[in-house]
């Protein structure tokens, strides 16, 4: 049993105190950070066998649930990782820490900010992925760009928010891409791209100048594609971006206090798969 020494017992004691005095974090954040503060401070040497779930859980006063969950935040860090035989243990500096995304959500102010960085973030990945896929896309491909493109116009007329049908109208251009690191990373920002296109289609829903405004945005993109021109495409959606990102800033604070708020702040609770 790896046993913490007076260094790591009294820095424990303390950070038990610290969660019972918490903010606004839950009490898997704050036993996740002070493990991970542990754990890069050297209190655990790699390769070392972390504390059972009933010793962490007994130290920190939590349960067994707040543990597995702090557990698993720190494997997706890269900090630890599970080893036969022997439980968790803490991995050494030189194992890669895979990538994450940190989006702090707690007001409105945050909520925009979030849906916004999203977006920047699409902006470069969407426009090469677009530009590519002119070049590269099959006839099979490029069909199933166009049915996607439908698929959006169906779910609005039926009333439905139309957000998967918006992702796999950008996940079908990605695939066309012919590089399957850009499926990989769509596939990796599947869950923030949902929970950001959900909120900016709530946001469009309310406005039909806005709506329409999407509609064309979309169809030039598909269209640009079709015609096999690259910059076009690369040009049509980095407009888009830009344009929904303009539609994000544009919405009044009713909307940031209704449900489009709160579709906003659920990006902080998103975790990627692992």
């Amino acid at each position: 049993m790896n046993k913490p020494d007076a260094k790591t017992s009294t820095a424990t004691a303390a950070a038990t105190a610290a969660v019972s005095k918490r903010g606004k974090g839950t009490l898997a954040d704050h036993v996740t950070s002070v493990l991970a503060q542990q754990i890069r401070a050297g209190e655990f040497a790699p390769d070392a066998r972390l504390p059972s779930e009933m010793e962490l859980t007994a130290r920190f006063a939590v349960s067994r649930t707040v543990i597995r969950e702090a557990i698993s935040r720190l494997k997706s860090e890269g900090l630890v990782g599970s080893r036969r035989g022997s439980g968790t243990v803490v991995l050494g500096a030189n194992q890669a820490t895979p990538f994450r995304l940190d989006l702090q959500v707690e007001d409105v102010r945050d909520s925009i900010r979030a849906v916004l960085r999203v977006i920047e973030l699409r902006r470069g990945v969407e426009g090469e992925m677009a530009a590519l896929a002119a070049q590269r896309r099959t006839r099979a491909q490029n069909l199933a760009i166009q049915q996607a493109l439908q698929d959006i116009d169906r779910a609005a007329q039926e009333g439905r928010d139309g957000v998967p049908e918006d992702f796999a109208f950008h996940a079908a251009i990605s695939n066309a891409a012919h590089n399957p690191l850009y499926t990989s990373l769509v596939q990796f920002l599947s869950q923030f791209l949902h929970a950001a296109i959900r909120v900016a289609r709530m946001n469009e829903a309310r406005r039909s100048d806005f709506s329409q405004q999407v509609r064309n945005e979309h169809a030039a993109i598909a269209q640009a594609i079709a015609d096999g021109d690259a910059a076009a495409a690369r040009a049509a959606a980095l407009q888009h971006m830009e344009n929904s990102a303009r539609r994000i800033q544009a919405a009044d604070s009713e909307f940031w206090a209704s449900e489009g708020g709160k579709a906003a702040r659920h990006l902080a609770q998103v975790k990627p798969q692992e």
